[in-house]
């Protein structure tokens, strides 16, 4: 559905995407991961013919997206970053405007959006600048949707929303899967990987990997310790300064450390601690998550560079 070839754009000095290629197939769930920064809006603004690539080429359904960005635009759901609908109009009237724009009406595809607008039509005549950010994030996607777009693109859509929104939006996005819809999405949290059929993790415009998230964690993982003691921030600087370590950060209460002999256990790693004076130490053997993942791919880019 989705081909991206060489794409490469940048802002003056600023590399934002170095040569960047993939594809989305028909009916996908894909996730594009990284941090603020990383590339991931402007390739997104891209496809939905908002910004011009410096070199490389992008397709949607075979169609060219420079080229032919008028059907583009017939055949794409948009949701920005920020919430850009209008402030001064209610929820309905803004539905209404939408809609209207793509030569449609409400009721002509209110199956898609039935689960999300019912959460919100009980405020369907409050201005959209006086909604919740989880009620404004429903009411956005229900204006992606309203035309019945053969992909929906979403742009960091749960930034700034509360953890139970979060979870009721990528609800919301397994079930519009299914109505064939392809998907692709962007996000700085690691732990929305897991909802995705397949993953980018993307840092600094180039792509780290891609590939089903559960795949990504078994190719890449590492043996992580997760180490604790009184002194964190000592035991910090004592693990970066290990000639043992590979990668060390903090990760909740504990510190995550992978090391790069993997014939070092549990017993070197308490005795070198003991010995720089650590004190009430607990070390426990743990399994690499997407975020460790990515943290240790984005140090061996650093490495590279």
């Amino acid at each position: 559905m989705i081909k991206i070839n060489n794409i490469s754009k940048s802002y003056g000095d600023v590399k934002a995407l170095d040569d960047i290629s993939f594809s989305v197939q028909k009916n996908e769930l894909f996730g594009l991961i990284g941090p603020d920064g990383a590339g991931k809006s402007s390739l997104l603004r891209m496809l939905v013919t908002l910004l011009l690539p410096d070199s490389g080429s992008l397709e949607i359904s075979g169609l060219d997206v420079v080229r032919n960005y008028r059907k583009i635009r017939l055949m794409v759901g948009y949701m920005p970053g920020r919430f850009s609908l209008y402030q001064d109009l209610t929820v309905e009237e803004n539905l209404q405007f939408f809609a209207s724009v793509f030569g449609t009406t409400i009721a002509e595809n209110y199956h898609l959006i039935e689960d999300i607008y019912k959460q919100i039509e009980p405020f369907k005549t409050r201005r959209a600048g006086k909604l919740s950010g989880g009620m404004k994030q429903k009411l956005a996607l229900s204006c992606a949707l309203i035309h019945k777009p053969d992909v929906l693109v979403l742009d960091e859509p749960t930034t700034g929303v509360d953890a139970v929104s979060r979870r009721e939006f990528w609800d919301m996005l397994g079930r519009l899967k299914k109505e064939g819809i392809t998907i692709i999405v962007s996000t700085p949290y690691m732990d929305e990987a897991s909802r995705c059929d397949r993953v980018a993790l993307i840092q600094q415009g180039k792509i780290l990997s891609i590939d089903r998230p559960e795949k990504i964690v078994q190719t890449q993982g590492h043996q992580l310790w997760k180490v604790k003691s009184e002194n964190v921030y000592k035991l910090l600087t004592d693990l970066e300064n290990w000639d043992c370590s590979k990668s060390v950060y903090p990760f909740g209460q504990f510190l995550h450390l992978t090391l790069n002999d993997l014939t070092i256990g549990k017993k070197e790693v308490e005795e070198y601690l003991l010995s720089r004076g650590h004190q009430s130490l607990i070390i426990e053997p743990g399994f690499s998550d997407i975020e460790d993942v990515f943290i240790d791919l984005m140090s061996l880019q650093k490495a590279k560079n």
